[in-house]
């Protein structure tokens, strides 16, 4: 009897603050692929003090995520960044260290991406879900650069009954929000997202899904201040059929409600 793969699912902070959608869809996702996921008590995994360079309290959140997530046969990430801040950037925070640096590369081993894990962990070839919608989709940096992922996301969405895919020009290139980049130089960063807006308008997509939070809200925030008609989703609320939730950017129904005269 083969037993269904325990997976530790690292939620993130902006899906957990800002998109908990995205968190479920996952769980179901994971579920539908035969898994049995657990969502232990966790912290930030780190990365933004890891990318500004205090090594010393990204080791110390770091040290947390290993012993909440080492008991699991997997951890997955709905987000390439954080993903890649477990499986790259931890091994290089214990390097040396006789006590973590096991701890840390075992942690680290098991580590994937939502779509990563689905389709070459799992050899997920199918989802239970529609979308009638032509969409396009962009490779954050992490994803693409640290974590390879690319193709996955892709082989999922073209099992989406109703989806058509349009990939939009330079998919790869970063839509500059790069977490504190974006705030420590926000002209080159505005320059930046407004050509990745300009590139998502012109696929002629109404949809645009990625894997990363970070990038979306980023994307979605010049995509509204242009008053560009295209929705904003994660890629895993789409797989998991939830559309229901409102894209990024539009106000909740019970916003909407409260506005109504």
């Amino acid at each position: 009897m083969v037993l269904p793969k325990r997976v530790g699912l690292l939620v993130t902070c902006l899906v957990d603050l800002i998109r908990p959608s995205v968190g479920f869809a996952a769980v179901r996702l994971l579920e539908e692929a035969g898994c049995t996921v657990d969502v232990p008590s966790q912290t930030c995994c780190g990365q933004p003090a890891f990318n500004a360079g205090d090594r010393s309290t990204a080791r110390r959140i770091a040290e947390q995520v290993i012993v909440a997530f080492e008991p699991f046969d997997y951890v997955v990430v709905p987000s390439g960044s954080c993903a890649g801040q477990v499986r790259l950037h931890y091994p290089e925070l214990f390097q040396g260290d006789p006590a973590w640096q096991p701890r840390a590369d075992a942690v680290a081993a098991k580590t994937f991406e939502l779509t990563q894990f689905l389709v070459d962990v799992c050899g997920v070839d199918a989802v239970a879900a529609r979308c009638d919608a032509t969409v396009t989709y962009h490779d954050s940096c992490s994803s693409l650069r640290e974590l390879g992922v690319r193709d996955q996301p892709r082989a999922l969405l073209a099992r989406v009954d109703g989806l058509t895919l349009a990939e939009s020009v330079d998919t790869d290139v970063c839509c500059g929000f790069g977490g504190t980049f974006c705030v420590k130089y926000p002209e080159i960063s505005d320059r930046m997202v407004g050509k990745k807006a300009a590139a998502v308008t012109a696929s002629g997509a109404g949809m645009l899904l990625a894997a990363d939070l970070g990038c979306l809200i980023n994307i979605a925030g010049k995509l509204l201040r242009d008053g560009a008609p295209v929705e904003v989703r994660h890629v895993a609320e789409v797989l998991a059929g939830d559309l229901d939730t409102p894209p990024l950017g539009a106000p909740s129904p019970s916003t909407r409600e409260k506005a109504t005269p």
